[in-house]
């Protein structure tokens, strides 16, 4: 099968090796029926990470081909989407609703290829009822709700997102704009998001942001207190992961008011003394997409919500390096890739 590797900063690569076969009794196989880039992909492909010959992908959606003796509620044919983070579904902290940080975690091999292997399937995949969409448009939604949307849905859900309540987004990202989306689905009142690019400020507003700001710092966060007659939002939603994006959402929420984090953390601090006079709840990290997923799901199939929107390109997997480029160069949101 083929299989997008990087060998290192900036080398993407496609090889071909071999097809991976159930290891563990919870293992299933999938055959991939959509990959993805993901902005935390750039990470190391800007040499902000170490990487060195890496399978990458960790977005995925697609049909069961084989599955091990001790797989349960999962048959040959279904059609799963499954988080970036593995679960079992049964510690305590997964039943407490954060699977992302399962106490017997496991492991999968890249998304971006062909087939994947994923242990623990009866904890981490969700089937899709009605099996995979004829609808490229839909595909495209469920593959979203892997990752970036199950993400911003999280990042919006910590922001305390809800009716009455002003929510900001730092970030224009994809993860950034499904946490308008989610914000915006979730009944809040208000939406405003960061951006000083016009394409992702338009899709923000399709998301359904009621007003996006170009400024950042604390021209930014004026901003948001003249909009929240001088208070600051009830909650932000982080979906950067700089000290720059950070400084923004504290800046820009009120007293009282919540932080949620999801951008992957690079070089972030928090003085402590000015976090304490914030007086501000936080929560983030990896999200607990598996938590969601269900939901999600039946959302997408009603049509309540499309956030497949953020692919603004589509590419054959063999073209994996063009996809990287694209989006290391802000040409495209997200990039899916075609199996």
């Amino acid at each position: 099968m083929k299989a997008v590797v990087m060998n290192a900063p900036g080398d993407v690569t496609v090889e071909t090796i071999d097809v991976p076969r159930v290891v563990k009794p919870s293992d299933v196989v999938i055959k991939l029926a959509a990959a993805c880039v993901c902005g935390s992909d750039l990470w190391p492909y800007r040499g902000h990470e170490e990487v060195d010959h890496r399978f990458m992908g960790h977005e995925y959606v697609g049909t069961i081909v084989e599955k091990g003796d001790d797989v349960a509620t999962l048959e040959l044919g279904d059609f799963v989407i499954g988080s970036f983070m593995l679960s079992d579904g049964t510690c305590e902290i997964c039943e407490a609703g954060y699977p992302s940080r399962c106490a017997n975690a496991g492991s999968y091999t890249g998304s971006q290829a062909q087939y994947m292997r994923v242990e623990l399937a009866d904890g981490s995949l969700v089937k899709v009822p009605g099996g995979e969409p004829e609808d490229p448009e839909k595909l495209a939604d469920y593959l979203a709700a892997s990752d970036v949307l199950g993400t911003g849905w999280y990042a919006a859900v910590a922001a305390n997102a809800g009716p009455g309540k002003t929510i900001a987004v730092v970030g224009d990202g994809a993860v950034g704009l499904c946490a308008v989306l989610a914000a915006k689905t979730l009944g809040a009142e208000q939406v405003i998001a960061f951006s000083r690019h016009e394409d992702r400020a338009a899709l923000a507003r399709e998301f359904g942001a009621d007003v996006v700001i170009a400024e950042r710092g604390d021209e930014g966060a004026a901003k948001v207190k003249e909009l929240t007659n001088g208070y600051g939002a009830h909650g932000v939603c982080e979906a950067v992961g700089t000290q720059g994006s950070m400084d923004q959402a504290l800046a820009s929420v009120r007293p009282g008011g919540y932080i949620g984090f999801v951008g992957v953390s690079h070089d972030q601090t928090i003085d402590g003394l000015n976090l304490f006079f914030h007086e501000v709840h936080l929560e983030g990290g990896p999200a607990p997409v598996r938590r969601f997923l269900p939901d999600l799901i039946k959302r997408i199939q009603a049509g309540e919500i499309h956030p497949g929107k953020v692919f603004t390109k589509r590419l054959p997997l063999d073209e994996a390096a063009e996809a990287y480029k694209a989006m290391d160069e802000r040409r495209e949101i997200k990039v899916l890739l075609e199996v």
